[in-house]
C-alpha cells in the first residue's frame, strides 16, 4: 500500500483526501491519502516520521509551506521560485520539495486570460498571491499587475521577489474599487467571505465589476461567495475557486506517479465533497 498524505493545521475541512482517494481508486492504484493535523512545532518531526515509514509523498498546506521548503533536501525550480513547498516526494536520496500552486492556478484560469496586454488586480498579498504572481510572471510577463492590500510593506516584498520578471504596483485597500473596475482579470486571495462569514466580501457594490471581466475568488467555501455572485450579476466570467485546488492536486498526483491523473474523477469528487459540506451548513 502506497502512503500519501496531507499535512496542515487544521486539515479536517480539506477536500484533498476525497479527491486523491477517488483518483487512486479510478486508476487502480493500491494507495491511500490520509490527512494529518500537525501543529507547527511538530511539522519537522512529522515529515521525518513519514519519510521513515516509507511514505511516497505528501501535500503540505497552511501553515507549513515555508518550513517544509527549508526541511526538504532538494527543490524543484517551481519551489525555489517562491520559497514555499506544497508537495513533497520522499526518495532514498532525501525529500524533494515541489510547488504546484503556481501551475495549478494557471491551469484553472489561464485559458480565459487575454494574450495581449492583460491587466490583473490581485486582492491580498499572502502566499496564494505569491503563487499567482509567479504564474503571471511566467505566462504574461508584460501584464500590468496591481496588488491591493492593507499594508504596503507586504506588496513591496512581493515586488522585490519578482523585480526582474514582473512590474507590480501597490494599491491601498481604500482604492480597491477603482482598481478592480479597470482590470481585465481579478483574483481575490483573502479569506474574506469564507465560512462562516458568508455575508462578507472585499467589495459590496456590484457596479465595481464589468461585463466580460475574468473574476476568480479562490475561496470555495461557500462554493459561490458573495464576491463571485456580485461579479456574476454584472456579466463577468466567474472562474470557480475550487478549480485551483483541483488542478494543484492534479499536478501533484502526476508528479508523484508519473502518469496522467483522472481529472474528471477528481473534479467530481470535489463537487460531491463540497455539496455534502454545504448541506451540512444549511
Amino acid at each position: 500500500m502506497k502512503l500519501f498524505g496531507l499535512l496542515g493545521y487544521p486539515v479536517g475541512h480539506s477536500a484533498s483526501p476525497a479527491m486523491m482517494n477517488a483518483a487512486f481508486a479510478a486508476d487502480g492504484e493500491t494507495a491511500v491519502y490520509v490527512p494529518f493535523a500537525v501543529s507547527p512545532e511538530r511539522i519537522e518531526e512529522a515529515l521525518a516520521g513519514l519519510s521513515a515509514l516509507g511514505a511516497v509523498g505528501v501535500n503540505v498546506t497552511v501553515p507549513h509551506k515555508v518550513v517544509a521548503f527549508h526541511w526538504v533536501k532538494t527543490h524543484t525550480e517551481e519551489a525555489r521560485r517562491i520559497g514555499a513547498v506544497n508537495t513533497i516526494r520522499f526518495t532514498e536520496d532525501g525529500a524533494i520539495g515541489h510547488n504546484t500552486d503556481v501551475s495549478g492556478w494557471w491551469r484553472s484560469i489561464g485559458h480565459h486570460v487575454p494574450s495581449a496586454s492583460p491587466s490583473f488586480a490581485v486582492i491580498g498579498a499572502g502566499g496564494a498571491a505569491m503563487a499567482i504572481l509567479a504564474a503571471i510572471a511566467t505566462h504574461r510577463p508584460k501584464a500590468d499587475v496591481t496588488v491591493i492590500a492593507r499594508r504596503e510593506s507586504q506588496v513591496a516584498a512581493l515586488a522585490r521577489r519578482f523585480d526582474t520578471e514582473l512590474s507590480i504596483q501597490y494599491a491601498p485597500w481604500e482604492k480597491r474599487n477603482a482598481v478592480l473596475a479597470a482590470a481585465n482579470v481579478i483574483v481575490q486571495t483573502t479569506p474574506i467571505g469564507m465560512w462562516p462569514k458568508v455575508d462578507q466580501s472585499p467589495v459590496t457594490d456590484a457596479g465595481v465589476f464589468q461585463p466580460g471581466q475574468i473574476v476568480q475568488d479562490i475561496v470555495y467555501r461557500p462554493r459561490e461567495t458573495m464576491f463571485a455572485r456580485l461579479a456574476k450579476s454584472r456579466g463577468a466570467v466567474v472562474v470557480d475557486g475550487a478549480d485551483m485546488l483541483i488542478y494543484q492536486g492534479v499536478d501533484a498526483y502526476e508528479w508523484w506517479l508519473g502518469h496522467e491523473a483522472p481529472v474528471d474523477v477528481m473534479f467530481a469528487a470535489v463537487d460531491r465533497h463540497l455539496a455534502h459540506e454545504q448541506l451540512a451548513h444549511e
